[in-house]
C-alpha cells in the first residue's frame, strides 16, 4: 500500500522515463523507483549484457523496461538510440543523465586521452542526451532532466583525474539547461551524491575500519544506499517538483555540513565525541 501510494503521489505513471547509465548501482536503483512508480522505463547502457538483465529483472517484477545498447560518448549512438526510444515509446517525459565514469589520475601527469575521455561521459554525454531528448520536450513543452552530479562538484577529490572539474561542470550544464528551456516548459535540475555503497565502491568498505571512519564524516552516521539517490530523482523528476528549475539536491547524509567538526578544536572535541 506504501508503495502504491507513493507512485500516485509522483504522478510519474504512464511517463516515458530515460535513464542513462542504467546497468549500475545508482542507474538500476532509480529505474526501479521509477518503475514501481508506474513509469515507462527505457534502460540506456553500454553494457548491452547487463542492461537487458535489469530489464528481464524489472518487467518479471509487473514494470514496463526496455533495454537500448548505448555509448553515450559517441554523438551517432545517441541520436539513433533516441530514435529506437521514441519508435518504441514515444517521446521521452524524463531523462536522467547518470552514466559516469572515474579513471584515477593526478593532474601533474594524467594523459591528455584519459582527461578527454572521462568528460567525453561525465559532461559531454550529458550534453549530448540532453539535445536528443530534449528536443520532443521543448516540441512539447513539456519534460524533466535530472542531472547525477556529486559533492565532488564542490570539493576537489584528488587524483581522480578530470572527475571533479566534470561534475562541477554538470552543475552549470543543468543551471544552463534551466535557464535557456525553463520557459519552455522543460526542467532541469541536479542531485549531488556523497558516499553510496555501490558494487564499484564496496571493495572499500570491506577493508579495515573505512566504513567506521566514513560513517563518522556524515551527520547521519551511515553510508548512503543507491535508493537513497533514486528517491531524490523521481522527487525532481515528477510534478511534485514543478517549481523546482536549476537547482541543486545534495543528498550526502550531512557529509559537507560536517566540515567544521573535522577541523581539531582543543576543548570541544570531547563534546562534539559525547554526541556520537
Amino acid at each position: 500500500m506504501a508503495n502504491k501510494r507513493s507512485a500516485e503521489w509522483l504522478a510519474l505513471e504512464g511517463k516515458v522515463c530515460v535513464v542513462t547509465g542504467a546497468a549500475g548501482g545508482i542507474g538500476s536503483a532509480i529505474a526501479r523507483v521509477l518503475g514501481e512508480s508506474g513509469a515507462r522505463i527505457a534502460l540506456l547502457d553500454r553494457e548491452a549484457g547487463k542492461c537487458k538483465d535489469l530489464a528481464q529483472t524489472l518487467v518479471a517484477n509487473g514494470m514496463e523496461a526496455y533495454a537500448f545498447e548505448c555509448d553515450i560518448a559517441d554523438a551517432k549512438s545517441v541520436e539513433l538510440t533516441a530514435l529506437s526510444v521514441e519508435e518504441r515509446l514515444g517521446s521521452a517525459d524524463v531523462l536522467v543523465n547518470n552514466a559516469g565514469l572515474l579513471r584515477p589520475g593526478g593532474i601533474e601527469d594524467i594523459t591528455l586521452d584519459t582527461w578527454n575521455a572521462m568528460l567525453q561521459v561525465n559532461l559531454t554525454g550529458y550534453m549530448l542526451c540532453a539535445q536528443a531528448f530534449g528536443r520532443a520536450m521543448l516540441h512539447k513543452r513539456a519534460g524533466s532532466i535530472v542531472h547525477v552530479a556529486s559533492v565532488a562538484a564542490h570539493h576537489p577529490q584528488t587524483w581522480s583525474g578530470a572527475y571533479s572539474p566534470g561534475k562541477a561542470a554538470v552543475s552549470m550544464l543543468s543551471k544552463q539547461i534551466a535557464a535557456e528551456w525553463g520557459a519552455r516548459g522543460v526542467r532541469s535540475n541536479a542531485v549531488c551524491p556523497g558516499m553510496i555503497r555501490t558494487p564499484l565502491s564496496a571493495s572499500f568498505y570491506a577493508q579495515g575500519d573505512v566504513e567506521q571512519r566514513r560513517r563518522a564524516m556524515t551527520a547521519s552516521r551511515r553510508i548512503g544506499e543507491p535508493v537513497d539517490i533514486a528517491d531524490a530523482v523521481a522527487f525532481l523528476a515528477s510534478p511534485r517538483a514543478s517549481y523546482v528549475n536549476g537547482a541543486e539536491l545534495i543528498v550526502d547524509g550531512g557529509l559537507e555540513c560536517m566540515l567544521m567538526d573535522m577541523v581539531p578544536r582543543p576543548g570541544y572535541e570531547a563534546k562534539a565525541g559525547a554526541a556520537r
